[in-house]
C-alpha cells in the first residue's frame, strides 16, 4: 500500500490539495511513503513521540547511544526498551549543538519503518523554540530580552508571571529586563515553552591564578573535550559516569577561568575529598582553600561549601546564602548538580552573572525539576557514555543482578494485609533478605564489599549479623573518614552504609555492592551505587552490583523503575533466584 502524506507535493515549496488549490509550504515537501518497505533498524518510532528499541538487535546499542542524546528511557523490561522525546530532552540536544536534522537522522536511520510525519515536524517545531528569545546585556551594561518573533515577543510580554521581570519596551523587537530577574525569567521562559538564550555574559570575577600540576597526569581526552564544551557554551553541565573523574573537569575548568571559585557540595567529607584534590592537582595551597560547612567556617579564594550549610536557617533566614552572595565569585561549580536544594536554587536563580557549571553522573530528578536545572545552571553541554568511558578503560566493567527473593507465607499475609504506605518498608526489610546478604558475602570473601539499606533498624541488623562496622547520617564526620579510609586500605573487607554513601565518597577497591533496599523508585541512587564501583582496580576483579528484591511486593516494581537509568546506559541486569544462592 502507498500513501500520499498531506497532498502532493508539486514543486519545492509548494503544495497541491485538489481541485488546483496551491499554497506555500510551510515544512519540508511530504514524502511519498511505501509502508510495507521496511529496513532493519532496532527502533519504531510511533506517533505519540515515544520510541520502542529491540535490545537483542545488533545496532541497539549505536541506537541507544544515539537516541539518548534527545530522549528519555521510560521503561526499559527485558526486550523492548521504551523512550520519550520530550520538550526539555531536545532543547539540551539544540544546547549542545545537535541541530533538529541531526536527531531526526537518528531517528530515520535506525527506525523499521518511517518516522511519523507528525513526529519529524514536532521535532523541528519544538527544537526551533530554542533560542527564539535571547538574553543580551546592552553597551550599559542593561538587561534586555530581544526576539525577531514579534508574536512571541508580544506573547511572553503579557504572561502573568514574566510582567513583573520586564521593564519597557525598548524597540518592537525588545524589552528590557530587571536586574535581578535574569535567573527567574529563564524559569518562567521554560514554563511557557520558549526557553532563552542566554549570551548576557558573566562577570569574571575576582582573578586568581590557579593551575593544573600536570608532571605525573593529565586529563583524559573526555575530560578536556568536556571543559572545552563548557566554556563554548557559557554555563550549564557536565554529565559523566561516577568514577570518571569529575572532580578533575571542576579543576580543569578552575585553571581555565582562573579566578575566584565557589564549590558547593554534598557533605563535609566530599568537601574535604574536593580540598584533597585540588591540593594534589593544582597550584593551590592550603592557604587559599577554604571550607564553608557545619564546622568550619572559612571563605578564601576557593571555597568549598555544603549544600547543608547553605540551607541552614537562623531566626528563619537562610544566614549563609547572603554571605556566600557577597562574595566576587567569577565560577560556582555545584558538585552532584542533580541533588540541588530547593532554597540553593533560590540563591541560583540570583546568581545568573557568575559562570556556572553543574556536575553530575545522571540529570534525572525524581522531584522533576530538571527543568530548573537547564534555566538555572544551564543546559547540557557535555554528555560521555558510561558504556562509552568504560570502553575506553576508564572505568571499571560491571555486572549487575536482581536477586528475587520469596517471602514465607506469614510475611505475605502480613505485607497483603498492611496499608499501602506500609508496604514498601516491610517488602525492604524483609528478614528473608539477610541469608541472601550472607550467602553473598561468603561467595565474595576477600573483596571489599558495600552493604546499602535504607533504614536504620536493618542497617543496624546487617552490621551485627555480618560482624561489621556501619557508617550512617549520623557517624560523625571523622569517624567516617577513618573507616572509609579502612576500607580503602583493606583493613575493613565489609562496610555497611546508609544512603550518606551514595554520592561523592571515593572508594577506589570496592568491588562488591549488594543493595538491600532503597529510596522507593529513585533512579539516580541506583546510578550512584553503581557508581562506587566503577573506578579502575589495583586488583583487577570485576564489579558486581547486586540488588535484593521481595518477589511480587512493590519492592520488585521499584526495583524496575530504579533501573531504568542504568538500562539507557546499556547496563542489564540478570535475574538471580535467592532459593539456588542459598540451598
Amino acid at each position: 500500500m502507498t500513501v500520499l502524506a498531506a497532498g502532493t507535493a508539486t514543486s519545492a515549496g509548494t503544495l497541491r490539495c485538489g481541485e488546483g488549490q496551491e499554497w506555500p509550504s510551510l515544512i519540508a515537501p511530504a514524502r511519498t511513503v511505501d509502508l510495507n518497505v521496511m529496513s532493519d533498524g532496532p527502533l519504531i518510532v510511533q506517533s505519540d513521540r515515544t520510541v520502542l528499541l529491540e535490545v537483542a538487535h545488533p545496532n541497539a546499542d549505536d541506537a541507544r547511544h544515539e537516541l539518548a542524546i534527545f530522549a528519555e528511557l521510560e521503561r526499559a523490561p527485558e526486550h523492548i526498551h521504551t523512550y520519550r522525546i520530550t520538550r526539555l530532552g531536545l532543547w539540551n540536544a539544540r544546547a549542545a549543538g545537535h541541530e533538529a536534522d541531526d536527531m531526526l537522522a537518528t531517528l530515520e536511520r535506525f527506525s523499521k519503518f518511517p518516522v511519523p510525519q507528525s513526529v519529524a515536524i514536532d521535532i523541528r517545531e519544538t527544537v526551533g523554540r530554542y533560542g527564539r528569545l535571547v538574553i543580551e546585556r546592552t553597551e550599559a551594561g542593561e538587561l534586555e530580552l530581544h526576539s525577531t518573533d514579534a508574536a512571541v515577543l508580544a506573547e511572553i510580554a503579557r504572561a502573568k508571571r514574566v510582567v513583573p521581570l520586564l521593564t519597557e519596551q525598548l524597540a518592537p523587537d525588545r524589552f528590557g529586563v530587571l536586574p535581578w530577574a535574569r535567573g527567574q525569567l529563564k524559569q518562567e521562559l521554560v514554563k511557557l515553552g520558549w526557553p532563552a538564550e542566554d549570551l548576557a555574559g558573566y562577570t569574571p570575577g575576582t582573578p586568581h591564578e590557579i593551575a593544573l600540576e600536570t608532571a605525573d597526569w593529565h586529563l583524559r581526552p573526555y575530560q578536556q573535550d568536556a571543559i572545552d564544551h563548557f566554556f563554548a557554551g557559557g554555563s550549564g553541565v557536565v554529565v559523566l559516569p561516577c568514577g570518571a573523574g569529575k572532580t578533575l573537569v571542576g579543576a580543569g575548568a578552575m585553571a581555565e577561568a582562573k579566578t575566584t571559585t565557589l564549590v558547593l557540595v554534598t557533605n563535609t567529607v566530599s568537601a574535604r575529598q574536593w580540598r584533597s584534590e585540588l591540593l594534589r592537582r593544582t597550584s593551590l595551597t592550603e592557604e587559599e582553600i577554604g571550607e564553608y560547612s557545619g564546622q568550619v567556617k572559612e571563605i578564601r579564594p576557593v571555597t568549598i561549601a555544603t549544600y547543608q550549610i547553605l540551607t541552614a536557617k537562623r531566626k528563619g533566614e537562610y544566614a549563609h546564602l547572603s554571605l556566600l552572595d557577597a562574595m566576587d565569585w567569577g565560577l560556582v561549580i555545584y558538585d552532584e548538580v542533580h541533588l540541588l536544594p530547593a532554597p540553593v536554587f533560590k540563591l541560583t536563580a540570583e546568581l545568573q552573572a557568575r559562570r556556572r557549571l553543574g556536575l553530575t553522573a545522571t540529570l534525572v530528578r525524581e522531584d522533576g525539576r530538571e527543568g530548573d536545572v537547564f534555566s538555572l545552571i544551564g543546559p547540557k553541554r557535555f554528555d560521555a557514555p558510561w558504556k562509552e568511558i568504560e570502553a575506553q578503560g576508564f572505568i571499571s566493567p560491571a555486572s549487575c543482578f536482581e536477586v528475587r527473593i520469596d517471602l514465607p507465607q506469614q510475611e505475605r499475609l502480613e505485607y497483603a494485609a498492611s496499608a499501602d504506605d506500609e508496604r514498601y518498608r516491610l517488602a525492604a526489610t524483609a528478614p528473608a533478605k539477610l541469608r541472601v546478604v550472607r550467602r553473598l558475602v561468603e561467595q565474595h570473601a576477600g573483596e571489599r564489599i558495600l552493604v546499602i539499606g535504607q533504614y536504620l533498624d536493618q542497617i543496624d541488623m546487617l552490621a551485627d549479623a555480618l560482624n561489621a562496622p556501619k557508617l550512617t547520617g549520623a557517624t560523625p564526620v571523622d569517624e567516617r573518614e577513618r573507616l572509609y579510609q579502612e576500607f580503602r586500605d583493606g583493613t575493613t573487607k565489609v562496610l555497611v552504609v546508609s544512603k550518606v554513601a551514595n554520592f561523592s565518597v571515593d572508594l577506589p577497591e570496592a568491588t562488591v555492592a549488594i543493595q538491600v533496599s532503597g529510596s522507593f523508585g529513585s533512579r539516580q541512587e541506583e546510578a550512584q551505587r553503581l557508581g562506587r564501583l566503577l573506578r579502575p582496580k589495583e586488583s583487577g576483579l570485576p564489579a558486581n552490583f547486586y540488588t535484593l528484591v521481595a518477589r511480587d511486593t512493590v519492592d520488585q516494581d521499584f526495583a524496575q523503575n530504579r533501573q531504568r537509568f542504568l538500562a539507557e546506559q546499556g547496563y542489564a541486569y540478570t535475574i538471580l533466584d535467592a532459593s539456588a544462592l542459598v540451598s
